[in-house]
């Protein structure tokens, strides 16, 4: 009896992690599309920035900047290599992991499977969060190729609509490397929630459903945000 309600409280913990991860990824991409957020004041930023390229001859600080994101990119995905062989490390030793878990006083009750599962559910989230970040590493390595072929527009003259598609195109695929470095930076705080798993459910619920809240704020209300939306607002 007591497996079963295990089994079923795992399965409702798993389906409110996706609820919450899923369901919000969606709600913010439709919110961005209505109001102000990170994600929509920093790509018409990025417009911005691609449009004053065009009247520059040397790019030194633009390709600096451009590295610069690319070593935070590769910094996370790093250290989520890290994090996955202490998480596979951790996952052969569970039989030890169980008993230290089982002798911390007020800890919901687990099978040594309840341990193994919630550590396969870390090891699939940084496993994602890996992929993100390389994916997010190699759009701004195609950025770096298509800055090299970057039109230039002489002082005085107009852009031509070539151009300007060239310019919104790439400030496009610098926004996908961006929201792809977002996605995995989301997975961190959502295996940051798990952790609260090995203590009870109700703490991973409730974690889980922080994280959601900071998230939403920090990206519809924070002060940065409202700061970026009123630099050089059109």
């Amino acid at each position: 009896m007591f497996r079963m309600y295990n089994v079923l409280v795992t399965v409702l913990c798993v389906l409110w992690l996706c609820l919450c991860w899923f369901g919000y990824a969606k709600f913010a991409r439709r919110q961005a599309k209505r109001t102000h957020c990170i994600a929509s004041v920093m790509h018409r930023h990025r417009i911005s920035w691609m449009q004053r390229l065009l009247y520059r001859e040397q790019f030194i600080a633009d390709t600096a900047l451009l590295a610069s994101l690319e070593r935070q990119v590769t910094f996370f995905a790093s250290t989520t290599m890290l994090i996955l062989a202490a998480l596979l490390t951790l996952l052969s030793a569970s039989e030890r992991l169980f008993t230290l878990i089982q002798s911390v006083p007020g800890v919901y009750p687990a099978t040594l499977l309840d341990i193994q599962v919630r550590l396969i559910l870390m090891i699939a989230i940084f496993i994602y969060a890996f992929f993100t970040f390389t994916w997010s590493l190699r759009q701004y390595g195609f950025c770096s190729v298509l800055m090299g072929a970057f039109p230039h527009v002489k002082d005085g003259e107009e852009a031509s609509e070539d151009d300007n598609k060239f310019v919104k195109n790439l400030a496009k695929i610098i926004d996908h490397a961006g929201h792809s470095y977002n996605y995995g930076l989301r997975s961190y705080y959502f295996a940051l929630s798990t952790l609260a798993w090995f203590i009870h459910p109700i703490a991973f619920v409730f974690s889980t459903t922080v994280v959601v809240a900071v998230l939403f704020q920090r990206e519809f209300h924070s002060q940065t945000m409202l700061v970026m939306n009123d630099i050089d607002k059109d």
